[in-house]
């Protein structure tokens, strides 16, 4: 359970790890379904049989010759490629967004497997052959992505004990460079077959991801915490008891559920959590937490990682790179492997620190890929020489740069918003900080090729801003904002309980949160054993309980809340 038995904050001990994993395990299964579906569009876009079904017939303008694959006069158009590209996103940004109503209606395991049910479907759609059911298809896969990508680390974040909240969260980010390095592989693999199956058999696969996720949610048990939202304490408790191993009655099991409840009541005490209430300031500071889950998805999207993941393979045959497809899965492994040290460390070194080293390291990275690209990168137009220890440095500080993101901001972005909601808002403060990731993933998956691309002449030209290289100085200094974000914005939460977040935030400002963590831990404080600002802290008895729970339910009753 997050926050361990509530009443001590210490967290449960025995026989808990096991469980913990294997919520991890079929959890994550989420991330590879998000990340394999992010990442086998670009393999797709490029193969032989899907340019001669999909694309369009006509000469290929000179000035593309370099970057996009032709089969018998088919291609991309600059127009068809942003769309087929990013219009997963926009399905996802929606989906996202709905993620509050399936999951705080049906549940977090239900709505799972719900949104699993609309991947599929969207799946289906995806291996009919008219380029028009291919974008309807990858709209309502997109839906069931935004929920998923929603509801699993909230999922994780409530039933995961404190001490390895940040990472199981945390694997949920490496699962999605899982399937972002198996979809590069399966298009790799198929991309050569002379017929529809090139396509469709990566497609399919996706199949495969939506029944383990789906099969491992009917497993699992649905979150104490949302049983407790919803008065069913009984459930609550058998909950509880399967991720701790512990019997329902017994003490830990009591105070796990009565810091809950405390907490419930407290936020209760406050009145209705609309969406607008999301973003009123207050005790609870619900508006600093709802910008900080909005503004940090959105940043993690700006260091600008899925330029290289979506248009990585043809940034650097531009590059002059001679074999741009493996520096694509070169990218991807690293990818992958750095995530693990990420994980590792979030619940070691912290939050807010790893996200601020983890963007200086990527902004000194950004601006020093555009500099040498800009100075000494360029093929020569003359005589199409190649400057290859400048292109090794490229793609070294490319690596570096993927490496600083997969440790940080990439697991650290999902935890932090997993962890500062308080439990009244967390569906609705959560999908829209979600729905800010895919609403930015769309802008920027749209965008790029307009950004970057050579501009195209004849019927079917384009023109665009031909950024090339230089890209990077503009995803360097969104890195610099991500510095200053984190200053301000991202407390530390390392070691705490969700409820003791909701009490750091009640009590201490962003930048001195580390040393009120601290102390926090010191003094073992929750919602039951509160520091009153008097020189008191008076344990709350168990027999408070039955009662915060009955003054919940008539919370509910009297619709002071909206759940």
């Amino acid at each position: 359970m997050a926050g361990g038995p509530g009443g001590t904050g210490g967290g449960v001990s025995g026989g808990s790890l096991m469980v913990t994993m294997l919520i991890s395990a079929f959890a994550a299964f989420g991330g590879i379904l998000f990340g394999y579906d992010t990442g086998t569009i670009s393999g797709i876009i490029a193969m032989e049989d899907w340019l001669l079904t999909f694309g369009t017939f006509g000469t290929l303008p000179a000035d593309r010759a370099a970057e996009l694959s032709t089969t018998e006069g088919y291609y991309l158009t600059t127009g068809d490629k942003s769309l087929t590209v990013s219009i997963l996103s926009a399905g996802t940004f929606v989906g996202a967004l709905l993620a509050y109503p399936l999951g705080d209606r049906l549940g977090r395991k239900y709505g799972l497997i719900v949104a699993c049910v609309i991947f599929v479907l969207g799946v289906g759609i995806q291996l009919d052959t008219k380029f028009a059911a291919f974008i309807v298809g990858r709209v309502v896969a997109g839906l069931g992505v935004g929920m998923i990508s929603c509801l699993v680390p909230m999922y994780q974040s409530e039933c995961a004990p404190k001490q390895y909240r940040g990472f199981i969260v945390g694997l949920y980010q490496w699962a999605i460079t899982i399937g972002l390095l198996l979809a590069a592989i399966v298009n790799e693999s198929t991309k050569d077959r002379p017929d529809h199956s090139a396509w469709r058999i990566p497609i399919a696969i996706q199949f495969v991801w939506a029944f383990v996720l789906a099969g491992g949610m009917f497993v699992l048990p649905e979150s104490p915490r949302f049983l407790l939202l919803k008065g069913r304490d009984v459930e609550a408790r058998k909950a509880l008891s399967r991720l701790t191993r512990r019997p329902a009655e017994s003490p830990e099991i009591d105070q796990e559920c009565l810091d809950i409840s405390m907490a419930l009541e407290a936020e209760m005490a406050l009145g209705k959590t609309s969406y607008i209430d999301c973003f009123r300031s207050g005790e609870a500071r619900n508006g600093l937490r709802t910008w900080t889950g909005i503004l940090i998805q959105g940043m993690q999207q700006l260091t600008g990682i899925n330029f290289i993941f979506y248009y990585g393979t043809t940034f650097f045959r531009r590059s002059g790179i001679s074999n741009p497809f493996i520096i694509t899965i070169i990218t991807n492994v690293v990818n992958v492997v750095m995530t693990i040290p990420g994980i590792l460390l979030i619940d070691r070194a912290g939050r807010r620190s790893l996200l601020l080293w983890g963007a200086v390291v990527m902004l000194v990275c950004e601006y020093l890929v555009a500099i040498v690209g800009v100075t000494r990168g360029q093929v020569d137009a003359a005589t199409g020489a190649i400057n290859l220890p400048a292109q090794r440095v490229l793609i070294a500080f490319v690596c570096l740069y993927i490496a600083a993101f997969a440790s940080t901001w990439g697991p650290i972005a999902w935890v932090v918003t997993g962890e500062i909601f308080p439990l009244a808002i967390r569906g609705k403060a959560m999908s829209m900080s979600t729905a800010s990731n895919w609403l930015w993933n769309f802008g920027i998956g749209y965008a790029t090729p307009y950004l970057v691309d050579a501009p195209t002449t004849g019927v079917n030209g384009v023109k665009t801003a031909n950024l090339g290289v230089k890209v990077f100085f503009l995803w360097g200094s969104t890195c610099l904002l991500c510095v200053v974000f984190t200053y301000f914005f991202v407390p530390e939460t390392k070691g705490l309980s969700l409820e003791q977040v909701d009490l750091l935030y009640r009590e201490s400002s962003i930048i001195k949160s580390n040393s009120y963590r601290k102390e926090m831990l010191a003094r073992d404080e929750t919602f039951i054993h509160r520091d009153t600002g008097h020189g008191t802290d008076k344990p709350v008895d168990n027999k408070h309980l039955e009662e915060g729970t009955a003054h919940v339910e008539h919370e509910k009753a009297g619709n002071n809340i909206a759940v």
